[in-house]
């Protein structure tokens, strides 16, 4: 199946088509500052000046990494790779993506190590928030540390548009599953010990990527041995739910830093739509904010919103244009939907029975789903822990699940994971 042609199974109406055909076309309106997207602030090792190649996957260039922050304390040799890929935005224009490669400590088994395709959360839009060039929490590095001790490579992803110049797309379905896929093809290429035999991982937007991934690998990337997919707090956008039921509820009237993740999405609408105005989505007292946003990386700026004090009541526009609630439905029905649930590769799918970003009943219900699709589903659910506390606390079943299915070893599927 052809590029293209997965685009069109994103199309889930003809609302959603006419957007990637008509209103989400660049090409339409005048060229963007480069301070809309949070371009700069990196390195030159993130700008290439050549030809983009046709092929996804293509490595173009490395680089060492010796900054201590930036490489893992398990990690026994890492560089920056830059290499080709398809744009989530149409599916088919080439663009440059910026990751990471960490190899363990040890002698590699025959065959060379095998491999983590590791997929971030939300870090924020701006390049200097790539993981590549500005380091990951101390949650994410104890979680890669502890996969690279049970000797997996990590291959790390930092998506479109973050470290290179564009915007980044957030939740976008086939941009996730490009940018993961087409950084295990360039891995490869690298002449490190690794084998073609990859895990997928990721946490919240990475949690979407882990099964976006997983939903393209047997058509976008064939020859990329995917052997199962790790999800935590992953966001699933049901397409049997209401369009209010897959939003991410807030107090409106209560300070939260989850307000962050609007004013992202808002921007990522606006990159799409550019003379859609900021005063018409959001107040006066927010405004500054929503231009913070562009270069703040995601910590950061949220503690800019709760600095600032302003509920979502107080920062969103009481009546906000017709014409941006359709432009954030036809970004959902365009590029929200993963293409197919039954997927040829076993899924582990660990969920915090406290999570709320997105909701832990929206997880579970991707569970139940994937395994009436016919997919072999391992899902787990943990009792007392939020969004951010099952990434490390879920390592105790997912590390011997990994384990399993590189073995080649059966998967029993848990379609209705009991609370431990």
């Amino acid at each position: 199946m052809k590029v293209n042609t997965l685009s069109k199974l994103l199309c889930r109406s003809a609302l959603s088509c006419a957007v990637l055909s008509s209103t989400f076309t660049a090409a339409q309106l005048p060229p963007e500052p480069q301070e809309k997207y949070g371009d700069g602030r990196v390195s030159e090792f993130y700008t290439w000046k050549k030809d983009i190649p046709e092929r996804p996957g293509v490595l173009l260039k490395t680089e060492t990494i010796t900054n201590p922050y930036i490489r893992l304390d398990n990690d026994s040799q890492a560089i920056r790779i830059l290499y080709s890929s398809t744009s989530g935005k149409d599916s088919k224009t080439p663009v440059i993506v910026s990751g990471s490669i960490h190899l363990p400590k040890g002698t590699p088994p025959k065959g060379g190590w095998p491999v983590v395709l590791w997929a971030h959360g939300t870090v924020g839009l701006a390049d200097a928030c790539a993981p590549s060039w500005n380091g990951r929490s101390y949650r994410d590095v104890q979680y890669l540390n502890r996969w690279l001790q049970e000797g997996f490579a990590v291959v790390a992803t930092d998506y479109e548009g973050l470290g290179v110049a564009g915007p980044h797309l957030l939740i976008n379905v086939p941009m996730l599953a490009y940018s993961v896929l087409d950084s295990g093809r360039a891995a490869l290429q690298t002449q490190l010990p690794l084998s073609n035999n990859f895990v997928i991982v990721g946490q919240s937007q990475g949690g979407a990527a882990a099964v976006a991934t997983s939903s393209y690998s047997a058509t976008y990337a064939p020859e990329l041995k995917i052997k199962g997919s790790i999800g935590t707090g992953v966001i699933y956008r049901d397409p049997n739910a209401t369009p209010a039921d897959n939003q991410l509820k807030l107090n409106p009237y209560e300070v939260s830093p989850s307000l962050a993740y609007n004013i992202y999405s808002f921007l990522v609408t606006q990159s799409l739509a550019p003379d859609l105005k900021t005063e018409d989505v959001f107040t006066p007292a927010a405004v500054p904010l929503v231009e913070q946003a562009r270069n703040a990386c995601l910590s950061s700026f949220m503690g800019d919103i709760q600095s600032a004090g302003l509920s979502p009541a107080q920062a969103l526009q009481p009546n906000p244009p017709e014409r941006y609630k359709v432009l954030q439905e036809q970004q959902a029905n365009a590029y929200g939907y993963y293409p197919i649930l039954k997927i040829n590769h076993p899924l582990f799918i660990g969920t915090g029975a406290n999570d709320r970003t997105p909701d832990a009943r929206t997880q579970v219900k991707l569970v139940a789903d994937a395994c009436k699709a016919g997919t072999t589903v391992e899902g787990h659910l943990y009792y007392g822990l939020g969004h951010s506390e099952t990434v490390n606390a879920s390592l105790k079943d997912s590390i011997p699940f990994a384990k399993k299915v590189i073995a080649g070893q059966k998967i029993q599927s848990i379609c209705k994971p009991d609370i431990k």
